[in-house]
């Protein structure tokens, strides 16, 4: 099933309802449809056919999502270059995926113009605001351009390149089918839904938004992050649902007019991306409303290994459930999830190992990398990279990425955990737990730590707050204050960055 199906979908549930919106103009799902027939006879014509790969580099922009469409609907691949890399990761990714065309906005002239001429098959390059209309109109009268692409494979998606060269991640239509029908079934929906897009198009706002539009919803695109004007978005568009990452939910939880925004259309606010403080969620089921909705995936599996529901945040009686708050949910519908040990034998309620996952969600492999689509699917299973384990219930926890697990005087200390205990003091904005070599104690845990503008804490203080939670030998040792964390493109803490500065 070609991405155009969500599109269609919607479309055949109104022509004249708006699709795609930013600044209070909108594209209709019948202008969004003919614009995608526009780009797909612009791309035949210009030599790319089925199962070529064609790169979109812009900010959240409504002309360059339906160009997503149009790639589907000649049966060629999408292939979302992250706006915020820079050019070197840029040039990286073009080159591994073998892009044929780039569609660009002008902001991003220079950099194009720098790694062109390293990539000789990029033959096609169309910038959006001065090229694209001629583009499109030199192809009007050619005949309509509708194909499927060979294997099924509709999207590569940069992994990222925090630890090395990017690898590219494979997606077919049914990984997407399985990530919408999962996201339909497991969150409130009704009619005509309206979402509201501030996070990257690129990433998970992007893939969000197909079922959305199967619903003839509107998606309302932020072209750049602002949560004040998010907040205002909310209440002016009467948005039901929409999705942040932990950082930017801190930043909206700062903010002096949440407390007097109208709130009351949202029905489902997802977080994910990253583990997020369950001292902030109880905070944001609060004050926000019973609205928050986690999902837990990755590129390999997108967004959907396991879902906690906003009901699922509460008990029975309406009070929130601050004993499931630090969990991931259960697994989603249509994927199973178990626990590994090394050497292939799954572990029981309770025991900790790499989280796996089978299913129809997860991914292809890796675009011409044989060798890491083996040793992602070692024992039949899709290894996620991170430790965790399932409780009796069948909920998910996840205690770390595998690498960065400290061992420190013999024992297993999860980074993860120790960063749930600092972010539940009310100075900490952020932070990242990580181990140093140390002579006594092999690792020691160290932790660096992003305060509110406005907050006041010593090192003494919060190593006595968190043993008196953890206990003294996951408490760090020490702790290093910064004025901001380093984080990748997409707003994930570089941990290998912070190592390398402790280490100096």
């Amino acid at each position: 099933m070609s991405l155009t199906f969500y599109l269609d979908k919607g479309a055949s549930l109104g022509r004249d309802a708006p699709c795609l919106t930013l600044d209070g103009k909108s594209l209709s799902y019948g202008e969004v449809v003919d614009l995608s027939h526009a780009v797909a006879r612009a791309l035949r014509r210009a030599g790319v056919r089925p199962g070529d790969k064609v790169g979109i580099l812009s900010a959240n922009d409504p002309t360059a999502f339906a160009c997503v469409f149009g790639i589907a609907r000649a049966g060629a691949v999408w292939c979302p270059i992250n706006p915020r890399n820079g050019a070197a990761e840029n040039r990286d990714l073009l080159e591994l995926f073998d892009c044929r065309a780039l569609l660009y906005q002008d902001g991003f002239s220079t950099l194009v113009a720098e790694i062109a001429p390293e990539l000789p098959w990029l033959t096609t390059l169309v910038r959006f605001e001065d090229e694209f209309e001629p583009w499109l109109a030199a192809a009007s009268g050619e005949p309509a351009a509708e194909a499927d692409p060979p294997g099924d494979v509709v999207a590569l998606v940069g992994t990222g390149g925090t630890t090395g060269r990017p690898k590219g991640v494979m997606l077919t239509s049914r990984n997407l089918e399985t990530m919408s029908a999962i996201t339909l079934m497991s969150y409130p929906f009704d009619t005509r839904p309206v979402y509201l897009a501030l996070a990257p198009l690129t990433h998970a706002a992007g893939v969000l938004s197909f079922p959305v539009m199967a619903c003839g919803g509107e998606v309302v695109v932020m072209a750049r992050p602002d949560v004040g004007e998010f907040l205002a978005l909310i209440e002016r568009h009467r948005v039901t649902h929409t999705f942040l990452p932990p950082t930017l939910i801190y930043l909206l939880l700062g903010n002096p007019a949440l407390d007097t925004t109208d709130l009351t259309s949202l029905r489902c606010f997802w977080y994910g991306a990253a583990p997020m403080s369950a001292a902030r969620l109880a905070e944001a089921i609060t004050r926000i409303g019973p609205v928050m909705a986690q999902l837990f995936g990755q590129s390999e599996a997108p967004m959907m290994i396991s879902t906690l529901a906003p009901a699922e945040h509460l008990r029975p009686d309406g009070s929130v459930a601050v004993e499931r708050l630090s969990s991931a949910g259960r697994p989603a519908p249509l994927v199973t999830v178990a626990i590994m040990a090394e050497g292939g034998r799954l572990l029981g309620p309770g025991e900790r190992g790499e989280i796996v996952v089978r299913g129809p969600l997860v991914m292809a492999g890796y675009y011409k990398n044989a060798a890491a689509t083996a040793a992602a699917s070692e024992h039949g299973w899709h290894h996620t990279g991170d430790i965790g384990y399932l409780d009796d219930d069948g909920y998910l926890y996840i205690v770390d990425r595998a690498k960065d697990m400290v061992i420190t005087g013999g024992f297993n200390v999860y980074s993860a955990e120790v960063e749930q205990a600092l972010m539940a003091h009310d100075a900490v904005r952020d932070c990242a737990v990580i181990g140093l070599p140390d002579e006594k104690w092999g690792e020691r845990v160290t932790a660096v730590v992003q305060l509110w503008h406005d907050a006041a804490v010593e090192q003494g203080e919060l190593i006595a707050f968190v043993k008196a939670r953890i206990g003294s030998v996951k408490a760090p040792k020490q702790i290093e204050f910064w004025p901001e964390l380093p984080r990748s493109t997409v707003g994930k803490v570089l941990k290998a960055d912070i190592r390398a500065t402790l280490r100096k």
